[in-house]
């Protein structure tokens, strides 16, 4: 990780997630920016493998940075750092491609190792999230993936990835080729609709998996 953008209105906050980034990646070269304007101005001139977004900015909703990003740069890795836990905002967030969304609550060292653990491919929730997500589900009972158009064994791969195999992994529990492991991921991502594997991972307890 070379650099990375972070979008947050208040400076004590900013400076504490740079130092967490700058922690969790030595080399990293961080800029920050605190409005909705400076950072889609910002990002229009370069791009960064990293940005962190708060959702509540002065001038407007970090979910349009998430959309610019999901359009012009899709292989950002967005994530939200927010204090807001609203499920409305959460699958907003993931619509729009956040690949992570992270409370503000956490600890320096919990937002440090989930930053590592996106960077090698893994979605990443703050605990409070993933629980709220499980108790959604657990309340409205899961859907069944196979009304999703889903083959079985796409089934059994949005299984795997949204635990944080990866490709190679796959390829290695079910004894297939890693080209045809990302053919399957190819497929389950059109027929849902989807552009990252945190959105899998979400369609993942969605389906009970």
């Amino acid at each position: 990780m070379k650099k990375a953008l972070i979008v947050e209105d208040i400076p004590e906050t900013a400076n504490w997630v740079r130092r967490v980034v700058e922690e969790a990646f030595p080399e990293i070269k961080v800029t920050l920016v605190s409005t909705l304007n400076e950072a889609l101005r910002v990002l229009e001139k370069d791009c960064y493998p990293m940005v962190l977004v708060d959702l509540g900015l002065p001038d407007g909703s970090g979910l349009d940075i998430l959309r610019y990003l999901q359009r012009q740069q899709n292989k950002t890795l967005a994530v939200v750092l927010t204090v807001m836990a609203e499920d409305e905002m959460l699958l907003a967030a993931f619509s729009a491609g956040a690949a992570g969304y992270l409370l503000k609550e956490q600890s320096a060292a919990e937002m440090k190792e989930s930053l590592l653990r996106l960077e090698q491919g893994n979605p990443i929730l703050s605990a409070s999230i993933a629980r709220r997500l499980i108790d959604h589900f657990r309340q409205t009972g899961p859907e069944k993936a196979e009304d999703s158009g889903l083959t079985s064994r796409e089934i059994e791969i949005l299984a795997l990835i949204s635990r944080g195999f990866r490709n190679k992994d796959v390829s290695e529990k079910l004894n297939i080729s890693e080209n045809t492991v990302a053919s399957h991921i190819k497929s389950i991502y059109q027929k849902l609709a989807i552009s990252s594997r945190a959105e899998a991972s979400f369609y993942a307890t969605k389906f009970g998996l």
